[in-house]
């Protein structure tokens, strides 16, 4: 069993897919107007409710579960294949995120997040070496893990390749590169490709990317945390492409 935790998380899962819920563990004692609204959405969908204290939900999982655990069956995994269909289907320029090497869920959480919001198709991350949706990350994106699409790919090299085949340029971040991402044109087909927290990106990644481009920096700190950068530059996206 999976254990999804948080409010929204758990909301969210009961919004899109409720099937996979197979028990409710809530806080004992808790009986606010948001929790009742989730205690709603599980008695239509016929969920059975369990109550526990404090402790045994604290030692259930790790990080504020906001009085609310979701034990549900594994969600399907996306691929390579799911990935390939994706683009296939698209009747408009497709956008996405590729992380690589993000190891914090935080980061992960966050940066589905901001991807929601700027409608990214899919959220693309490779099995090893990198964080995967864990509850920790759900929580964080408040939803956004149950409404974009998150691919696990086994080969991010082979994943790039096929973007390129498909027509699809790719704009890679460092913090040396020449170009703004002001100065990027990122209208049309994109992939964006945000590296690991500590490093950036791969040297293969970097080679298969079309571009590189920064984020200049004003102040004293010469970086930013990725899952805001992945907001600043997403966004830069989204405006080039609605003036586009």
């Amino acid at each position: 069993m999976d254990l999804i935790f948080g409010l929204h998380a758990v909301q969210s899962l009961l919004k899109t897919d409720a099937t996979r819920v197979q028990e409710l563990v809530v806080l004992q004692g808790r009986g606010d107007q948001r929790l009742q609204k989730v205690l709603g959405q599980a008695q239509r969908d016929g969920i059975s409710v369990t109550t526990k204290s404090r402790k045994v939900m604290d030692e259930m999982v790790e990080g504020n579960h906001q009085g609310v655990i979701a034990r549900c069956t594994p969600g399907e995994l996306k691929d390579e294949k799911y990935l390939a269909s994706l683009i296939e289907s698209l009747d408009e320029p497709p956008f996405f995120l590729l992380l690589d090497g993000v190891t914090d869920p935080h980061n992960i959480g966050a940066c589905l997040r901001s991807a929601d919001a700027a409608g990214v198709h899919a959220v693309i991350t490779t099995r090893d070496k990198s964080a995967g949706l864990t509850a920790t990350a759900r929580k964080i994106a408040c939803g956004a893990a149950d409404t974009t699409p998150f691919v696990v790919v086994t080969n991010m090299a082979r994943t790039l390749d096929m973007f390129q085949q498909a027509g699809i340029w790719i704009v890679g971040t460092a913090g040396e590169a020449p170009t703004t991402v002001y100065q990027q044109d990122l209208k049309g087909p994109l992939a964006i490709v945000m590296g690991a927290e500590d490093k950036g990106m791969r040297r293969l990644t970097r080679d298969y990317c079309d571009f590189l481009v920064n984020l200049p920096m004003a102040g004293s700190v010469s970086s930013l945390n990725v899952s805001v950068a992945t907001g600043v530059i997403l966004f830069e996206a989204v405006r080039q492409r609605q003036l586009g």
